[in-house]
């Protein structure tokens, strides 16, 4: 077999079998097939798809590509909870705690941003100290001693998959659903996880922007998760507009801090209440999605689910101080309030372009192994079907240069759309 030749197979539009698949994705993870066939083999399947057979296949094979996790002798169920990517999306750093502070084993493996979407990583780097490259073992060990685990992808665990990731980013190969089914997933079969909630974002700002689009996703993951023996759940939710205010590494960590503490936009305390009831239920914490709710609602007031995390960030070598106090995350050197230009109901705030100018202030890569700075972004203050009038606060930037400063006010400006006529708010959930 030659992996020249299983990349022209995908190119006309042929199936693959097995064979093919698993003997593709062994070569690139010991490094017999380079990257530049990956990235060829990646773009293949981003222009003429794969079956579901072939998706579960190759989801398959990268799970299998390093160690799978049994977690049965730590702990009864372990649950996961994954978004597949948005913009202002801190849902994992609020909803993870919640969950472990009502007494449901959380291990969780995130990823870094991809293209104009942030990485749940990047945000928890913000927190000095906070480590993202816990071992097999240390995970483990955390997960039975603390009940919660958020952590970067184990080099053990799926292997091909993390190096794959890192390629889709730099290579415009991350809209392609069997590859973004294929990645959520063998992540969360390699981890261990038993129950498995999915955020599936729909919209502008969302890799699927259509329904049509996020609804095939879900029943692909959905039945991977099945077909791999997991209990899964998908959620289709909208991405339209940036979720909360808050898009940027440290200034989303502070509103997931600041939702642990009972105060966040109603929009994101809303989207993490009802995620966090679904993961209860699938855990099989609460008996339904109206008891897992009041259970969220009660760790938040009681304080539990705020100490929860200040576990999880001292376990995992993070400054606890950041937690207790938020002014501590470092700050933009230019801080710049832009105004409503004219009077009316807002009838846009594009994800994409947020977060795409998010980007260019330098909250993500654009090119792979990029650093990231933590303290740049925005915060949006209006939301579709907001009524405004002319001189109020629409959004401030937080910039460390001038020069991109102005380029991304220009953007996020042209981002917003007015209306005379009244606009209905954008629903959270689809279904």
């Amino acid at each position: 077999m030659r992996a020249v030749d299983i990349i022209i197979k995908k190119r006309e539009k042929q199936e693959l079998t097995s064979q093919e698949i698993e003997f593709f994705i062994n070569g690139f993870t010991n490094g017999d097939i380079p990257d530049y066939q990956a990235s060829a083999f990646a773009m293949a399947v981003l222009l003429n798809g794969m079956t579901a057979h072939e998706t579960k296949d190759l989801t398959l094979a990268m799970a299998h590509s390093g160690q799978i996790l049994d977690l049965s002798n730590i702990v009864d169920v372990v649950v996961d909870k994954h978004s597949s990517g948005g913009v202002g999306d801190k849902t994992s750093i609020s909803v993870m705690p919640m969950v472990a502070a009502c007494g449901l084993p959380v291990g969780k493996m995130s990823g870094r941003g991809l293209g104009f979407s942030g990485g749940t990583l990047d945000k928890l780097e913000s927190i000095p100290g906070y480590r993202v490259d816990l071992t097999t073992d240390e995970f483990k060990q955390q997960l039975k001693e603390k009940g919660i685990v958020l952590t970067g992808q184990s080099l053990d665990l799926a292997p091909a998959d993390g190096k794959m990731y890192a390629l889709r980013d730099v290579t415009g190969t991350v809209p392609s659903t069997p590859l973004i089914a294929s990645s959520i997933m063998c992540k969360k079969i390699a981890a261990g996880a038993t129950a498995i909630v999915l955020d599936v974002k729909v919209g502008l700002g969302a890799f699927m922007e259509t329904l049509e689009e996020g609804r095939k996703l879900a029943k692909l993951m959905v039945d991977i998760g099945h077909l791999a023996g997991r209990k899964t759940v998908a959620l289709l939710s909208d991405m339209n507009q940036p979720l909360g205010s808050a898009v940027g590494n440290s200034l989303e960590m502070i509103e997931a801090i600041q939702l642990l503490r009972g105060q966040a936009p109603a929009d994101y305390y809303e989207h993490c209440l009802h995620v966090a009831a679904h993961v209860l239920v699938l855990g099989g914490r609460a008996k339904d999605l109206s008891v897992g709710r009041a259970m969220a609602e009660q760790c938040i007031s009681d304080g539990s689910a705020l100490e929860k995390f200040r576990v999880l960030v001292q376990a995992q070598g993070g400054d606890i101080s950041y937690v207790d106090d938020v002014s501590k995350f470092g700050h933009a050197k230019y801080i710049k309030v832009v105004n409503v230009p004219r009077s009316g109901f807002i009838s846009q705030v594009h994800a994409r372009i947020v977060g795409e100018a998010a980007v260019t202030l330098g909250a993500g890569r654009a090119k792979k192994g990029d650093p990231i700075d933590h303290a740049v972004g925005f915060i949006i203050h209006k939301k579709v079907g907001d009524k405004v009038k002319a001189g109020e606060p629409l959004f401030e930037v937080h910039a460390n240069d001038e020069k991109k400063l102005e380029e991304a006010r220009d953007s996020v400006l042209s981002a917003h759309k007015f209306s005379d006529e009244f606009v209905s708010p954008l629903p959270l959930f689809y279904e």
